[in-house]
């Protein structure tokens, strides 16, 4: 008995959509039932080196043959050919490409489909510049390496809910109308976006954005968040092409302190070094945080930096988780960076976050000398005194050496409740470790 072809249409398709297109294609062989079946797939998942039925073309192709308009005539005809609603469709071009009208025909035959949910556009090598046209139905948009026009009369993605941007090239009168169209939108990433002959210029204001993620480099002119409630997460990069960019530094500053309600942070690649650069707003209290995530480079933190460290814990009253990644640069250290274990290891008062509310912190430490972070994990020993649990991740999974457990086990401890626990993700081995009362 044919057991598979008894099976709904719905199970079959779900079969099929885990298949590569070709794969799928080929089962129309299998018998008169199966002739069309594949023609009802929801989602297409096409990339630059396989043709339009997935065979997988040359590594000569795949990295210097420029992506051909029958290709893409080829992929029309395979959208033509399908017969219920597209929902998701994925074009990945690693090869190079120049974006002409058959694309633009190509997103224009998407449209008509009707009911496409998901279009990610992926270029990879060789930027490509689209004529987005409007999606009625469309909830979640991702765009890598293009340049993206808006089309004359745009609408906007009225039920967009996600919206990431990565090395995009569009103008400030299209993004500024992308956004502020799309009134749905719970979750936002834009890295690499602008030109340099127009920065980029942008003041947020989405009624239900939730999450935020946003690289700062010096394509930006501005970015800040004017009015978002629902705000829960966000989390601010800082290219490290420049760090003496007070212009930048002051960029930062005003992001990050625009986002002040949010439950969740994270500040990556060295904005605390950025803020060093510029005077910090002492009388400044971060309302909602809870979770604070950031990184430090152990090598290069002067006393600036320091300084910007702890005015994060002083603007943070109501925080209760911290999280940490310490790293370290060679050819990078200062002198200055030593002086910090004395300061690290001393008693610090009027943290309110501190005293009463921090119980977990995690330090994740990229280093394969684990002794390298001691005296941050001494720092918090010593000033959380509600601290419940200190986990340590061993990124680069090296065991414990005798002398860091000897170092850590001489911590002044203030919680009486603190528990350590060490993490090596090589072995997946969990070590608790005993601290001195």
């Amino acid at each position: 008995m044919d057991r598979i072809s008894l099976l709904p249409l719905e199970i079959k398709l779900s079969i099929l959509s885990r298949l590569r297109i070709k794969q799928a294609v080929r089962t129309s062989a299998l018998a008169r039932s199966w002739r069309h079946i594949w023609t009802h797939l929801p989602c297409l998942d096409l990339n630059s080196w396989r043709d339009p039925l997935g065979n997988t073309c040359t590594h000569h192709f795949r990295y210097f043959h420029a992506v051909s308009p029958s290709w893409i005539r080829r992929v029309h005809q395979l959208v033509s050919c399908l017969r219920g609603p597209l929902l998701l469709f994925q074009l990945h071009f690693s090869a190079y490409c120049f974006f002409n009208d058959d694309h633009f025909v190509l997103l224009q035959s998407l449209l008509r489909k009707g009911g496409v949910k998901t279009l990610d556009l992926l270029f990879y090598n060789y930027p490509g510049k689209i004529h987005l046209p409007w999606f009625h139905s469309l909830r979640v948009l991702r765009l890598i390496g293009c340049h993206v026009a808006l089309p004359t009369g745009f609408r906007g993605f009225l039920r967009l809910e996600t919206l990431s941007m990565c090395f995009v090239q569009i103008s400030n009168d299209d993004i500024n109308l992308l956004l502020c169209t799309s009134n749905n939108l719970t979750r936002l990433a834009i890295s690499n976006c602008g030109s340099l002959e127009i920065p980029l210029s942008v003041n947020l204001s989405l009624p239900l954005l939730r999450h935020l993620e946003f690289t700062i480099n010096e394509l930006v002119e501005n970015f800040s968040v004017v009015s978002s409630p629902c705000l829960e997460h966000a989390e601010i990069k800082y290219d490290r092409t420049d760090y003496s960019s007070q212009n930048l530094a002051r960029m930062v500053l005003r992001l990050v302190t625009s986002v002040a309600m949010v439950s969740s942070l994270k500040l990556d690649f060295d904005v605390l070094k950025c803020f060093s650069l510029v005077t910090l707003p002492f009388n400044f209290t971060f309302s909602r945080p809870k979770f604070l995530s950031f990184y430090l480079n152990v090598d290069t933190i002067d006393r600036r930096v320091y300084d910007a460290f702890l005015w994060l814990l002083r603007s943070m009253p109501f925080l209760e988780e911290l999280e940490v990644e310490l790293k370290r640069d060679y050819y990078q250290a200062e002198t200055d960076s030593f002086l910090m274990r004395e300061l690290l290891v001393k008693k610090h008062d009027g943290f309110a976050c501190l005293e009463r509310t921090v119980t977990s912190v995690t330090i994740h430490m990229d280093t394969s000398d684990v002794n390298a972070g001691i005296e941050w994990i001494q720092f918090f020993l010593l000033n959380a005194k509600g601290l419940k649990l200190l986990k340590i991740y061993d990124v680069d999974g090296c065991d414990l050496i005798p002398s860091f457990i000897e170092e850590l086990q001489k911590a002044e401890v203030t919680s009486s409740d603190a528990k350590v626990m060490f993490f090596n993700r090589v072995t997946d081995q969990i070590t608790n470790l005993c601290m001195n009362d």
